[in-house]
């Protein structure tokens, strides 16, 4: 058995998320806590620990969309399946974060390039694959590449709501991307939406939750390394109470 983890690392300060939302971590190493960990031991000071030395700690300021992450129902819309109250993290059925994985490469889509259920269609005519109820689709857009930069927020392909609604109803319950959005990057559908005010195209790939519930996971890496199929995907989100996302240690096991 062999296992491919899908996950970035979550890191201090990096500049690809939105200013509002990059992470940040204080480190305190052994030394700096020393006192701190001495007063929980009464009369005890720093010289009666090994060579000083406490314990190392991190304090650490996130979102839950911060690194790789699970996204709720509740994340797209208050509602979902038409009309029913949305699953928050901590309701998504845990059966859903485990099946068969299948690689979607659209790597030859230009940045901001809207996936239509065509391009599904014709993906997997051509690597002679039928989806099957529960498998977790992984798109792979080249994003992760950037990972680490600002460039990160605008690079990679983005779902349609057709597309996302394309493989639900085959029975796909959790999708993933190696991009920073499952759909198109904001700031280009800002863009278009500036030319041609089709309100239609802001989120429709996470909108597509109104209608029928499913889960994305959101800046994945590693999906070259892993094959087409042949895979099993292990995606659990952090049981947050209430809330829109989870982070997740997203791995891929291979026989």
């Amino acid at each position: 058995m062999k296992i491919v983890d899908l996950s970035i690392a979550l890191e201090n300060d990096l500049p690809s998320d939105p200013p509002n939302q990059i992470p940040q971590i204080q480190y305190f190493d052994h030394k700096m806590t020393a006192a701190d960990m001495a007063a929980f031991f009464s009369g005890a000071t720093v010289d009666d620990l090994p060579e000083g030395n406490g314990w190392a700690i991190e304090l650490v300021t996130l979102s839950t969309h911060s690194g790789t992450h699970l996204d709720a129902p509740w994340h797209f819309y208050p509602t979902m399946n038409n009309g029913e109250p949305a699953w928050t993290i901590d309701q998504v059925p845990l059966d859903w974060c485990f099946g068969d994985g299948v690689v979607v490469d659209f790597r030859d889509k230009e940045d901001g390039y809207r996936v239509m259920a065509r391009d599904f269609e014709e993906y997997f005519k051509k690597i002679g694959y039928t989806l099957k109820k529960g498998d977790i689709v992984l798109v792979m857009t080249g994003a992760d590449k950037k990972w680490g930069t600002a460039e990160y927020l605008v690079t990679g392909c983005g779902m349609s709501k057709e597309a996302t609604l394309w493989l639900i109803d085959r029975g796909v319950h959790v999708v993933g991307t190696d991009g920073w959005s499952w759909d198109r990057p904001l700031p280009l559908i800002g863009k278009e939406f500036a030319k041609n005010h089709d309100s239609s195209i802001i989120w429709e790939g996470h909108r597509a939750g109104r209608e029928k519930a499913y889960c994305h996971i959101e800046k994945l890496t590693n999906l070259d390394k892993i094959p087409v199929t042949g895979f099993r995907v292990i995606c659990l989100p952090i049981k947050v109470k209430g809330g829109s996302a989870g982070w997740s240690r997203v791995v891929a096991i291979l026989d």
